[in-house]
């Protein structure tokens, strides 16, 4: 099998000749800059980086066999808050502020903190328009991806989600207040960003979707103990808005919806699932109430689970001994008759050893009787710019 036809075996929950595998596909499931150093030096690969888009070395791509690429990201729109502050600080499309603290990007500005719903009519929101010359750019990228048929092809998503900007752009503590005693505030905010994604999903997707096979979406819902909203309130506030941009996506890309969600969201998966998700990511198995075993009987008919190699504990404290038991585990378990795409439950962190990422590579490649790095074509062969 090439990469989309076992791709699309996994997703139609049929048993492929090998689980798909994502390392460095997304920028999700990729690694920070000094844990990809690291084990290109243990790799023994020498010279400038070869990177296609995503952050992650094409050469490392190549090595372990990600059977994905993607193109795009969160775009930037036309906003009168966007600016640079300083070499360490700037303020986003959506007027939230980030500084460089210990080389992190952390939000230190919330513009609609303490906000009432006049504040909301009168903030002057993003204009949802899309630079015509980007997404041009992006469209040949995701063409020559698409005609080349080596790899699944990936579009990131354009636009954040509705949960996640009302706690960047009010303060969590600030938007879960509003959550429990100012609906009418929440679903008003709600509605103004539903607005602008939906009008970039139409122009975004409509590009690019003749040449994808999947999307990402983001939004947490879960934290490391349990969902951060009950049931109740996510069909009450969330579902109505979260439905309505995956409904709109499908229709204009035609291709399956990937979301991702850090935490324990198993409280949650019927809900999530009811509204369109095709697939979970990352299925945080260190997470509460996460584990695959439970995961894959309750849900694993109806959904696939796109993650799970835990990178929270097991991976960076683990030795590479210990490594191909979790791997084999995770194969049985979550790629039981299909359904299961094996990736990296988040981005690689700089504290996990790359003598432990081979070890992982390696033994998901003997599960299939082949050899990391085989029978693939060089990464040479480059995107056009």
């Amino acid at each position: 099998m090439n990469s989309r036809e076992r791709f699309e075996c996994a997703m139609a929950h049929r048993t492929p000749d090998r689980v798909p595998l994502d390392i460095g596909g997304t920028s999700l499931t990729g690694m920070r800059p000094r844990c990809q150093e690291r084990l290109l030096d243990l790799l023994g690969f020498a010279g400038s980086t070869v990177e296609f888009g995503q952050g992650v070395d094409e050469r490392i791509l190549e090595w372990a066999r990600t059977d994905f690429r993607t193109i795009g990201n969160i775009l930037p729109l036309p906003s009168e808050h966007t600016r640079t502050v300083g070499p360490e600080s700037n303020v986003d499309c959506w007027g939230v502020r980030r500084d460089l603290v210990d080389n992190e990007w952390q939000i230190t500005e919330n513009p609609l903190r303490g906000a009432s719903v006049e504040d909301l009519e009168s903030y002057a929101w993003p204009e949802a328009r899309v630079d015509d010359r980007a997404l041009d750019g992006l469209v040949d990228r995701a063409k020559w991806l698409h005609d080349r048929g080596e790899h699944v092809v990936v579009a990131g998503h354009p636009v954040f989600g509705i949960l996640e900007l009302g706690c960047w752009m009010c303060g969590y503590d600030d938007f879960f207040v509003k959550l429990a005693l100012e609906p009418d505030f929440v679903r008003r905010f709600f509605g103004a960003v539903l607005r602008i994604q939906l009008d970039v999903i139409d122009q975004y997707y409509a590009a690019l979707g003749p040449y994808i096979d999947v999307t990402t979406s983001g939004d947490d819902f879960g934290s490391q103990n349990g969902p951060l909203v009950s049931p109740a309130m996510f069909d009450g506030f969330i579902a109505p808005y979260f439905c309505e941009r995956i409904k709109r996506t499908k229709e204009v890309a035609k291709c399956y919806y990937w979301h991702h969600t850090c935490g324990s969201v198993v409280g949650l998966l019927e809900q999530i699932i009811a509204c369109g998700v095709d697939i979970l990511n990352p299925v945080q198995t260190s997470a509460a109430e996460m584990a695959p075993g439970s995961l894959k009987k309750r849900f694993g008919d109806r959904i696939v689970f796109w993650g799970g190699v835990d990178v929270q504990q097991f991976l960076p404290r683990a030795t590479p001994e210990e490594i191909p038991g979790r791997i084999e585990d995770l194969i049985s378990i979550l790629g039981a008759g299909g359904g299961y795409i094996m990736a990296p439950a988040h981005q690689i962190q700089d504290d996990v050893p790359p003598e432990n990422i081979i070890a992982w590579v390696e033994a998901a490649q003997r599960s299939s009787g082949i050899r990391a790095g085989s029978s693939r074509s060089p990464p040479s062969s480059r995107s056009p710019d």
